[in-house]
């Protein structure tokens, strides 16, 4: 079937998937965007589920796009062609590579981890930054931890920006969001001790024993943990500084946990 061509900026279906840039709209409507060949392939293997895609042909030159061009008709989506003017009102910041795809915002609840005995688990609390957020779910991809709760997060799990910074492994069906009082009960369920980066303790984070399994936890930059993680909950870790900066940036503390935790259980 000949796809649709759009060649308005006003056409319903574009606006209706511009306004997938605001959270707001895409807690409303369920649903949100995704950028880029690598992205959207990856959320195809996740599972996801797409419901329209718009392409710019004259910008689709990457391999990675057209292989997922290629799959698109055995999806649901509606696939419309856009003018190149059209697509400049459809990209996320300076992304060219001409294929937009929204999709069905998926269920992502404690209760659907599958975990292994004495899991890894990363708990991000109250991120504020969806770039931040986005790369340690990247770094926990890449060093293999078994399962990531946004607990209480202050940004949506698919806002464009998470997307990016993540790779697109974000769709990963054990990266989940739950409330803080919520983690908390599982945790205990789980047995699992519960560790943190603290500036000021005294137990180095290289002399802790991941090997029985660990929930790594991680607060907000501005405000750090809330009061729900209690002092006594918590096993204080510090990661040594050597420089002016009393402390890292979120994403390389979890980075620096992460590989010690995986360097130890090998």
């Amino acid at each position: 079937m000949p796809r649709e061509l759009i060649t308005s900026r006003q056409n319903n279906r574009v606006k209706a998937a511009v306004k997938l840039r605001s959270g707001r709209q895409r807690a409303k409507q369920g649903r949100f965007l995704i950028d880029g060949g690598r992205e959207i392939g990856r959320a195809l293997d996740a599972g996801i589920s797409f419901l329209a895609a718009f392409v710019c042909p004259e910008l689709c030159r990457l391999a990675e796009t057209n292989d997922v061009l290629a799959r698109l008709p055995r999806t649901a989506a509606v696939v419309s062609e856009v003018t190149p003017d059209v697509w400049e009102k459809l990209r996320f910041g300076e992304r060219d590579d001409g294929l937009l795809v929204v999709a069905e915002t998926p269920a992502r609840s404690l209760d659907q981890l599958d975990l292994p005995p004495q899991p890894l688990v990363a708990v991000l609390e109250g991120l504020e930054k969806p770039g931040n957020v986005g790369a340690i779910l990247r770094t926990a991809d890449g060093a293999g931890l078994d399962a990531v709760i946004v607990a209480d997060g202050h940004t949506d799990l698919f806002n464009p920006h998470t997307i990016r910074a993540s790779l697109g492994t974000v769709f990963a069906p054990q990266v989940c969001v739950a409330a803080t009082a919520e983690t908390l009960t599982k945790l205990a369920t789980w047995q699992l001790p519960i560790v943190a980066a603290q500036p000021a303790a005294e137990q180095i984070y290289t002399d802790f024993d991941f090997r029985r399994g660990a929930a790594i936890v991680l607060g907000s930059e501005a405000q750090g943990l809330s009061a729900a993680w209690q002092e006594e909950q918590i096993i204080s870790l510090s990661l040594p500084m050597h420089g002016l900066a009393d402390s890292l940036n979120v994403s390389a503390t979890a980075a620096a946990l992460f590989y010690e935790a995986v360097r130890q259980r090998r």
